[in-house]
């Protein structure tokens, strides 16, 4: 089990428990998980700090990749590898925060959709390169890009049913229409 945990990430078992988790708690009566995509919003955001945690883990813990683990993934294309690291953890707090609150949820997981395709390389390089996590050995592209793909495709599908009608508003109305 441990192997396969590891050859998927910690992060996607969090996201692929608690969405289910959540909606359950929906049908026993937390009107806050009624519907999918919120549940979806909310494992997301477990994930995103999961991993936004990860990136400040000094090399001394030694239960999950430090932040110079992390680093080592960078391409050498990317400057500052270890600032970029701390970087991206922000940025996935924040937009972690972003999920959970509606009126941030449509442009939080839009913030995610943009983010994600950008971490990609530094899991290509990881992989490309035999370059261990914490000891694990990095996940095989065959599970990251599609991986990466299906997590895209849920931040889409929670911002597509984000319940900010000002945003819908703007999205829907023509270039110019109230310009008269």
């Amino acid at each position: 089990m441990q192997e396969f945990i590891d050859t998927i990430g910690v992060e996607t078992v969090v996201l692929v428990v608690a969405a289910p988790v959540l909606r359950l708690l929906g049908a026993l009566g937390v009107r806050r998980f009624a519907r999918w995509p919120v549940c979806a919003a909310h494992a997301m955001a477990a994930m995103l700090v999961l991993t936004g945690i990860v990136r400040f883990a000094p090399d001394s813990v030694s239960v999950m990749p430090s932040a110079e683990d992390l680093a080592r993934m960078v391409p050498p294309f990317v400057p500052f590898p270890l600032a970029m690291v701390y970087v991206t953890g922000v940025l996935e707090l924040l937009i972690a925060v972003g999920l959970v609150l509606a009126p941030t949820r449509w442009i939080s997981a839009v913030g995610l959709a943009v983010l994600l395709p950008l971490l990609l390389p530094a899991n290509i390089y990881a992989a490309l390169n035999d370059i261990p996590l914490n000891g694990v050995e990095p996940t095989p592209l065959w599970v990251r890009i599609p991986q990466q793909a299906v997590f895209v495709a849920i931040a889409v599908w929670i911002a597509c049913t984000a319940d900010d009608k000002r945003v819908w508003k703007a999205v829907r109305t023509p270039a110019g229409a109230g310009q008269r």
